[in-house]
């Protein structure tokens, strides 16, 4: 196990016993005191837990090495677990909403409401110090999983915060609406983070590119290599963590199999070293005679049965190699023979 990996699963852990913590207090608080706004509250780091749970899960199998019937690897597992934890968090919040409603007609004041506050102010503390560690793990070693759960848990601070102080006021005003108010907040902000993971997660499922100042980067360093003509068909993904990218490199027609693979190699460090980690396929090509192409043309070569048009232009292109060689390879015999008298 890599020490990314290792890292990963020690943080996933913190974030299961965190979480696994703060559902058994504010439950058994927001039980006894009676507050619709604790126990949707105590709903909502349910929810973070079973998030917590997922993103475990997740972590585990996305650092599972490629098999038979996964040659990119796991990676897209975290982006699964992302896109549950997001189901989840929404369905939590819809959960939260109608059981506000349904208590706000029988609203009341719970008693020992300092209990819960004091509950709610420990929770702020344990969310803060979690949420930033994992924020801080996902951001070095690049996990969806760990990001979604950490930014889960920093929205839960601030529904923490709207939920004590209005446990505060009722204590202080004694207006027993707010019960029912205060846990509506809570649902709206929980909904919303969870839209947003729904959103992220469906990019990442669906293939979607790396942002656009990532692959102008791409297309920079590739560009700064002296032997490079020029590159186009830049295509990007993201597989969890795992990112992927394939590109097509034009190079002199006149430089030898051997020189043209050194350069990509170094091309592959290159990205890596300042990309991170990167699965990365070069297609090189001679450059003046080429057939501009684009990442449209590929896709309709691609859903072509027979790809008809661009066997000709292979075939037509062999054929002016094959021509081109044995005229090179005539001259050369001629100039022997020649030289031999």
């Amino acid at each position: 196990m890599t020490e990314h990996a290792a890292l990963k699963q020690r943080t996933a852990w913190l974030s299961i016993f965190s979480n696994t913590t703060l559902v058994i207090l504010k439950l058994i608080v927001g039980l006894y005191v009676g507050a619709v706004s604790l126990v949707s509250e105590a709903l909502h780091s349910g929810v973070d837990l079973i998030a917590a749970l997922i993103a475990f899960w997740a972590v585990r199998k996305s650092i599972t090495p490629p098999d038979m019937e996964h040659d990119y690897g796991h990676g897209k597992f975290e982006n699964l677990s992302a896109a549950v934890e997001a189901l989840l968090i929404v369905g939590a919040a819809v959960g939260i909403v109608y059981e506000s409603v349904q208590k706000f007609q029988e609203a009341r004041v719970p008693e020992f409401l300092e209990y819960g506050i004091v509950i709610m102010l420990i929770s702020i503390i344990i969310n803060i110090m979690v949420s930033r560690r994992l924020i801080a793990v996902a951001r070095k070693t690049g996990s969806q999983a760990l990001e979604a759960d950490g930014l889960h848990l920093q929205s839960d601070v601030w529904t923490s915060v709207g939920v004590m102080v209005g446990l505060v006021l009722m204590e202080l005003t004694g207006w027993a609406w707010l019960d029912s108010v205060i846990a509506v907040f809570v649902a709206l902000i929980i909904f919303r983070a969870g839209w947003n993971m729904v959103v992220e997660s469906a990019m990442e499922l669906t293939d979607a590119s790396l942002p656009e100042d990532q692959e102008n980067r791409i297309m920079e360093i590739i560009d700064s290599v002296p032997e490079v003509e020029s590159c186009h068909c830049l295509r990007t993904r993201k597989s969890g963590s795992y990112k992927l990218l394939d590109v097509h490199v034009l190079f002199n027609g006149n430089m030898h199999l051997s020189h043209v693979h050194a350069v990509c190699d170094e091309l592959e460090e290159k990205i890596r070293a300042e990309l991170g980690t990167f699965d990365i396929l070069i297609h090189p090509e001679p450059a003046g005679d080429h057939q501009p192409e684009s990442k449209e043309r590929q896709y309709e070569e691609s859903q072509s049965p027979t790809g008809a048009g661009r066997n000709a232009e292979i075939q037509q292109e062999l054929r002016h190699i094959s021509v081109e060689s044995q005229t090179e390879a005539a001259e050369v015999w001629y100039n022997k023979s020649r030289s031999a008298y």
